[in-house]
């Protein structure tokens, strides 16, 4: 019987045809070969639409060397494509329109204030959320600013960090600003009078650039390091939601955020709660309340935006242990996990949407077979 193909989809981060997540793909690929399951990567530009063919790259894990050949359309489809400003972006939704109808593990979701606003609408998240606006003018920032003491401006589209700025009024009602720009460098903090708060923000173009403003939550260590969980939650081999692992991130000195591409280190969950919380019943607490808020956040926003089959939840947790969705991410790197030496967290973050397209290629099967065996039972009613 012929080997089920899976299809990586992910985009050049420039013309010279470099892969952010290479070594990743290289891993899936020798997974894949264990499983049963033939892995090749390719980019909307390796398409040829009229032969409906691929110029497709394969690993060899035996030589370990990538080569190239042209190939028919994959099985299964896994979207790794994260947003880009450049002219592949474009032929990436080409892509996604012209064979929006094949197998996909994985469809889009939509920008971070959407997100935000379908999960307001259902009862079981609301108090997870902080709260958000949409950023119109710079009046909508000193509202929300007026309500919370502190506050994070974020591109609504943005990744790693980049562009986003935060704001903490003291008592005084000055106004403590950092932030990163949009190539993550930190820049230099600045305190400044809430009257300059227009001037401050206006080559940010918060509304051309389509920013929101979000209440922030206090979440410095003692340290004065900023810090958060990223939680890995994954369809397995099943076709069941479960969380893989979760996370702590600390962010480098001076940064507001804990990305490990701007310079943050990992730790594990139990470490930075014990650090953090200092209380082990409440902290098994906040961790068994954190993993159904995430599987419940993935299966409901599946019904909303079609097949997915992984999400990443960036969360905060307050000095309460009081749980707080910051961001849902829907093409997560695995890093964390091998940085905070969970290797079997790794292993299976990598694994699982691999024994997902074997379930899901399968379930595709059974279908059509049942099918076939429905026409075929109805050819025999009309001919007797």
């Amino acid at each position: 019987m012929t080997q089920p193909v899976l299809g990586i989809l992910t985009l050049y981060l420039n013309e010279a045809g470099m892969l952010e997540e290479r070594s990743i793909y290289q891993k899936m690929t020798s997974a894949g070969r264990k499983l049963g399951l033939q892995v090749f990567v390719f980019t909307p530009k390796d398409v040829n639409y009229k032969q409906n063919k691929i110029h497709a790259l394969f690993f060899n894990p035996e030589s370990k060397t990538w080569s190239r050949r042209w190939t028919s359309f994959p099985d299964l489809i896994y979207d790794r494509c994260r947003i880009q400003r450049s002219y592949r972006f474009e032929q990436l939704k080409q892509f996604r329109s012209r064979y929006g109808h094949l197998t996909f593990l994985n469809r889009t979701l939509r920008n971070k204030w959407t997100i935000h606003r379908v999960l307001s609408k259902d009862s079981r998240f609301k108090s997870y959320l902080p709260a958000t606006r949409y950023v119109e003018s710079n009046q909508d920032v000193a509202s929300m600013l007026r309500k919370y003491p502190l506050l994070y401006l974020k591109p609504i589209n943005g990744t790693g960090g980049r562009g986003i700025l935060r704001i903490e009024r003291n008592k005084e009602g000055q106004l403590h600003i950092q932030g990163r720009d949009q190539s993550r460098r930190i820049i230099k903090p600045r305190q400044i009078n809430a009257s300059a708060l227009g001037s401050y923000l206006a080559p940010w173009h918060l509304k051309g650039n389509r920013y929101i403003a979000q209440q922030g939550i206090q979440i410095k260590l003692n340290s004065g390091r900023v810090h958060d969980y990223r939680m890995l939650v994954q369809k397995n081999g099943e076709g069941a939601w479960e969380v893989t692992g979760c996370a702590g991130r600390i962010g480098a000195a001076g940064s507001i955020t804990s990305n490990l591409h701007g310079g943050g280190h990992a730790a594990t969950m139990d470490a930075l709660l014990k650090e953090w919380i200092q209380d082990e019943t409440k902290t098994a607490q906040v961790k068994a309340e954190a993993e159904k808020l995430g599987v419940g956040i993935a299966a409901y926003l599946e019904q909303n935006y079609g097949r997915l089959c992984e999400l990443a939840l960036d969360i905060a947790i307050d000095r309460k242990g009081g749980i707080w969705l910051l961001e849902v991410n829907p093409k997560p790197a695995r890093e964390v996990f091998a940085q905070a030496g969970e290797k079997e967290v790794y292993r299976k973050a990598i694994v699982k949407p691999l024994e997902y397209a074997l379930w899901l290629y399968n379930q595709k099967r059974r279908r059509t077979g049942k099918e076939k065996q429905a026409a075929i039972a109805d050819t025999r009613t009309d001919l007797s």
